[in-house]
């Protein structure tokens, strides 16, 4: 049983690759077995409807996924929704999560966008029947300083998304 921590986004300077690396210190330093999956790392080709599916590395991300027991997910908010990166991500291996387990971290420039993770959920749910641990966490850009979290509340709240996602993919 592992989870896997994902961060989608593809800017060098990602906030939500913050919020992830948190989360797996959160599971690291509770004895939890992790892994950690950045988007950044691989070249993964644009959903389109054909020959993206046959790509190496989409083959490599579906065994990642299809191995782990549930999913964190880190992710920047544009546009008031989840990045392109983040949606392409399960047009492409979206089977690989299918019933599985999954919470939500969203990292934005404001305050406005909080209810932005919710269409994401409503997707993995309807689509691949992912059960949704409803405590997401939100960071906007004033919890971040000098590349690290300094919210205390929001690390707190890190610590308890990696808790409930646990237990969930143990239960499940």
């Amino acid at each position: 049983m592992s989870l896997l921590i994902i961060s989608t986004s593809l800017n060098p300077e990602s906030k939500s690759a913050i919020l992830a690396k948190e989360a797996q210190g959160a599971a690291n330093a509770w004895g939890l077995e992790s892994n950690f999956l950045d988007l950044r790392d691989y070249d993964l080709p644009l959903c389109d409807g054909d020959s993206a599916y046959s790509h190496p590395d989409l083959s490599k991300i579906s065994g990642i996924l299809s191995a782990c027991s549930g999913v964190l997910l880190a992710f920047p908010v544009y546009t008031y929704g989840a990045a392109s990166a983040t949606k392409n991500l399960f047009e492409l291996a979206g089977k690989s999560i299918q019933g599985k387990p999954i919470g939500l971290l969203a990292a934005a420039g404001g305050k406005n966008s909080y209810m932005a993770p919710l269409s994401l959920a409503n997707s993995l749910m309807v689509d691949y029947r992912c059960p949704i641990v409803p405590k997401y966490v939100y960071a906007d850009g004033s919890v971040f300083e000098n590349g690290s979290i300094v919210d205390e509340s929001i690390k707190e709240r890190i610590v308890e998304l990696v808790k409930t996602l646990d237990h969930w993919a143990k239960v499940l």
